[in-house]
């Protein structure tokens, strides 16, 4: 891991983390204990990144929010806000109304940086589309798999076996060997 490389924190929300949320997460609050752990090694380098609903879906949206019409909800509702381990940091923050958080506005958020690390929630939907629009961009990916969590076991492993079909641009990896390169 370079001293540029930036931490990308994916959708650590109330929606997510809410049990009774209709999109709650399993696993989230193991995948807050991995991305905490690694927060203090990118001190400077890190941003977090929030979905929200768009105001009036459109495409492909429409029949999405048709199947989930209870998450139509304004940016500002308390559902999208951060869970309290990652609110209230000077750090940036990115919102999207799409699941894939690369783009221009998380490209400028992390330097321009060509090394990130990638974690959050769902492994399955958030990580996987943006870990591959920012591999398709030129940057090197690095997924922590226990900073991660999908909806269920499977789909969370199914994610990342996908994700490493796309190497060297995307490795698979651990907190554990993330922070072991940082040190080195």
């Amino acid at each position: 891991m370079t001293e540029d490389a930036h931490l990308v924190v994916v959708d650590m929300q109330h929606v997510f983390a809410d049990a009774a949320s209709a999109w709650a997460t399993p696993g989230y609050a193991a995948a807050s204990a991995g991305v905490q752990r690694l927060l203090p090694a990118f001190a400077g380098r890190t941003v977090l990144t929030r979905f929200v609903a768009p105001e009036r879906p459109e495409g492909a949206w429409l029949p999405y929010y048709r199947d989930w019409p209870d998450q139509l909800r304004p940016a500002d509702d308390p559902i999208w806000d951060l869970t309290p381990e990652f609110a209230g940091t000077d750090t940036p923050i990115v919102t999207a109304t799409t699941f894939g958080k690369w783009g221009d506005a998380l490209a400028a958020a992390t330097d321009g940086s060509d090394r990130l690390v990638l974690t959050g929630v769902s492994t399955d939907c958030c990580v996987l589309s943006t870990a591959l629009a920012a591999a398709d961009a030129g940057r090197f990916v690095v997924v922590p798999e226990d900073a991660c969590a999908g909806l269920s076991p499977a789909d969370h492993r199914r994610a990342l076996d996908a994700m490493a079909l796309y190497g060297p641009l995307i490795t698979i990896s651990s907190v554990d060997e993330v922070l072991a390169t940082m040190a080195a």
